[in-house]
Order: structure tokens, then sequence, then C-alpha cells
């Protein structure tokens, strides 16, 4: 009788990981209704993607956990936060605390169900009781099938299946209260992580963001309220803020997918057509978690072999130009240069970059893929190895690999008046709307009064994109024919 009052009265351990929220966290939700101390911990586990993907995601993790520490300390309890492998970690503050239960939230990466799985079965035999739960996604990735009982390759038959599946459940709050324990275990110091750059590179990123939960709901509302309305062609303007900006939050779990999919039911001012589109985003991003989970090297390896025969180039000094926006296609340099000021880049304008790189430059995938987990705040394993992928036409679902963007006809259809290149590569601001995508057409005296020199204030274009174009076709010819 005793034992069975003590585990009644024993704390829960809530294990946070990239769910850095105490709204609609089920195993937040669920042990706070127990009403048992809960003590809330971060881990920073040893395998590398299990935490933040790159540096940029870092810096927005330093400050989220600042953020989820703050509300934690305001619902009556204390965020621990602990280094090393999980499942050392774990046992060590069941040792210390005496918990005796242990709730998360499920990963669907392949590198969270790695640990888990194993962790999750370890942990059960030691005694503990191990409850897992739903919340990073809208549905399991293991339930959506095709009538044939296996994945979905195609997205639209995918969306038309999540459509047809039915609400996802309601969003739970945040809890009231937190019960804390009769003493906390100890906790390592967030400063002492050095998760902000070490260099100033990320100096601009708070002009553009503010990590944390107040944030991502704050975006949420305002993106409901106004922003929605006519989200449908505005998502595609460059040179305004026509999407959520919720990337991040979701990619940190700041927000989850059924908040934001159940803010947008009943919405009196916007069209069917914005909402349903915005929706569709969302199911983007589950089917890119639908393909990991069935497929868990897409990362690294391309779901269509063949696309590895295709002779990619080394190319390093290209490549290297490509990350410094010095390529001479202005769209395509002021897409990068946005994304090395403020870790992010605009929707259309990541898949311009990408098929300059894939195509003009004919450079592997997987290079640019490891730049943007690195370097983009919302890096993601899931979406950002399938939207690569769906760029080099390898993947999914993809778009052909003959389908080569032209960085001038891009630019001048998505930024007609030059103004996200003007924003971006200043030295080309002068230029008149009629030049600003291809300077190196202008003429001499149109060039000298704007200020631009070519080859020296701004750089001549480092490939003939017509020439670049017929390289990709016959490559992508090659593995055609030997298929």
């Amino acid at each position: 009788m005793d034992d069975v009052h003590h585990r009644d009265k024993a704390p829960i351990i809530v294990w946070f990981r990239k769910d850095l929220r105490t709204d609609d966290h089920r195993a937040l939700a669920s042990a706070a209704e127990t009403g048992r101390p809960v003590i809330p911990l971060y881990i920073r586990e040893d395998q590398a993607e299990a935490g933040p993907l790159g540096e940029a995601q870092a810096w927005w993790l330093h400050h989220s956990l600042t953020s989820l520490a703050d509300r934690i300390e305001k619902l009556g309890s204390h965020l621990i936060l602990r280094s090393g492998d999980a499942e050392t970690v774990l046992q060590k503050l069941v040792q210390a605390s005496g918990a005796t239960a242990i709730f998360w939230n499920r990963r669907y990466d392949p590198v969270g169900i790695a640990i888990d799985k194993p962790l999750k079965e370890t942990l059960s035999s030691d005694a503990l009781e191990v409850v897992s739960f739903s919340g990073a996604l809208l549905h399991e990735p293991s339930r959506v099938k095709t009538k044939t009982g296996g994945p979905y390759k195609v997205y639209t038959p995918f969306w038309r299946a999540v459509e047809a599946g039915g609400e996802p459940p309601e969003p739970v709050d945040a809890p009231k209260v937190l019960e804390a324990p009769a003493r906390f275990p100890s906790s390592e110091a967030l400063a002492d992580w050095g998760l902000l750059p070490k260099r100033d590179w990320a100096a601009d990123f708070a002009e553009r963001w503010e990590p944390g939960e107040t944030s991502a709901r704050e975006k949420l509302e305002d993106f409901t309220e106004s922003t929605i309305d006519g989200y449908r062609a505005s998502r595609e303007r460059t040179w305004e803020a026509g999407t959520s900006r919720l990337s991040p939050h979701l990619a940190m779990g700041e927000i989850s997918p059924a908040r934001i999919w159940h803010a947008t039911r009943g919405l009196s001012k916007a069209d069917t057509a914005d909402v349903i589109t915005f929706r569709k985003e969302l199911v983007w991003r589950e089917f890119a978690y639908h393909l990991l989970f069935h497929n868990p090297d897409m990362p690294t390896e391309s779901l269509n072999r063949k696309y590895d025969k295709l002779g990619w180039t080394k190319g390093d000094k290209d490549f290297d130009r490509w990350t410094k926006g010095l390529t001479g296609f202005p769209i395509v340099d002021a897409g990068m240069r946005e994304l090395w000021r403020y870790g992010t880049m605009h929707n259309r304008v990541r898949m311009i970059v990408g098929s300059f790189l894939v195509k003009d430059l004919l450079i592997d995938w997987r290079r640019g893929e490891r730049w943007f987990r690195d370097t983009l705040v919302d890096a993601d394993p899931a979406s950002n190895a399938m939207n690569w992928q769906w760029v080099a036409g390898c993947g999914a679902d993809a778009s052909p690999f003959f389908r080569v963007f032209n960085p001038i006809t891009q630019g001048e259809k998505f930024d007609t008046d030059g103004l996200y290149v003007r924003e971006h590569v200043p030295e080309l601001a002068e230029l008149p709307s009629k030049w600003i995508h291809h300077p190196f057409d202008a003429p001499a005296a149109v060039l000298a009064k704007a200020g631009v020199k070519l080859g020296d204030t701004y750089p001549e274009p480092i490939v003939d994109h017509a020439k670049a174009r017929d390289r990709a076709l016959a490559a992508y010819r090659n593995i055609k024919d030997a298929a």
C-alpha cells in the first residue's frame, strides 16, 4: 500500500525535445492532470541531429529554451537542462528525483526513432512508466496508407487521404499550474552550452525573428486575422510578407500543427481557396515526414537512385559563390544573402536557388541540403530533404529534372519591380526595373548611372544560363537513356 501511495505522489519527468511549448503539449498536459509533481527536462543529446540541425537553428534553440524556461517558471516549475546520452541522463535523473514515470511526445525522424524505441523498452524494463504521445504531426505517418496498405509517393492522393481522414484531434490548452517536486534536481546552465554563434553572422536574426511560444501564437493570430486573406497569391510575392512565417516555430515545436489547423477553421473573412492553399502547405510538411518515415535515408540518398549517375560536378568555386550570393544572377544572390543575414529565404526563391545549384551548376543536391540545414532557422530533417529532392527531380512526386528555372524570368515574374533584389543586393538598387534581373544585358550608360560596374561592384554571371541548361538536359538524357 505504501509503495502504491508513493508512486501516486512520485514525480513525472516530462522530456521536451523539438516541442518547446506548453500549449497543446499532450505529454505535459497529461502529467499535469495527474496532480503529481512534474519535472520538465530538456536534454542536449549526444546525437547531433536530435537537436538543432545547424548553427542558425542553434541560435534559435538558445532563445527558445530561454522562453520555455520563463513560461514553465510562471507555471510554478523549473526547466532542467542536462547533456549526454538520453538513457544515462534519464536514469540518473530518476535516481536523483525519485520519479517513477517519464512522458514525452513522439519523434518521427530516423535519429529520434532510433533513440526512442529501444529507450522506451529499457526504461520500461526498469519498472518505470513510460508514455509517449502524439503532437508533432496532424496524423501518425504509419497510419496514413494507400488502398493497398503501402506508403504514398504522390502528394495529391496523400492530401486527399488526409482530408478524408477527418479533423485532427482538438489541441489541448496549456496547464494552469505545474506541481513542483519537493526538491528540483540540479540543472546545467544554458549559457555554458555555447549555442550562440561565436561569429557575429547571426546579429541580424533578431530583426526578423523572435523565438518562443508567445511569438508563435502572435504570428498565428496575425496571420489568421489578416494575412491569410489573399494568401494564395501573396505567398508568391517576394517583396511582401505574404506567408505565415510559422515554419521555424513549427520546426522547433513552439506551436503544434493541430493548433494551426484548428485556427483556420470557420474564418469568416478568408476565402476558402486561401484556407485550403495554406492547409495544403501544412499537409506538405506531413507528406515530408511520411516520406522520411518510410525512407529513413532520404536526407542522404536520392529516392530515385538513377540520379546518382547524373554526373554531378565538383564545382567548389561555383558552390562557394552560390553560398555567398555572388553568382551574377540577382534573384539567386538576393535569396542567398537573405538566408545568410536572416536565417531564412522566401519560399519561391528557395526553389529558384535550388534549381540554379542543381541544374545551372550541376552540383549535387546533397550539398545544397547540407548548406540549408546549417543556415536555416527553420531547418527540418524531413522538409529540407524532400524539398531538395523535389527541386533535383529525384524525389517523390518531384519537379521533372528537365524543368530548368530561368533565373531571369523567375525574377521578373516573382519580383516584378525588383524590390526583393534591391533590399538584399543593394549594389543594384539604382538599376531600372527593366534591367534589375539581368544587369549583364544593360547598356553601359545605364550601368554607369546606377553606379554598377560588372566584375567589380557586382559579379559577372558565373555561367551562361542557356549553355548550362543544355548541359543539364544532356546529363539528364544520358541517365534517361541508360535506364
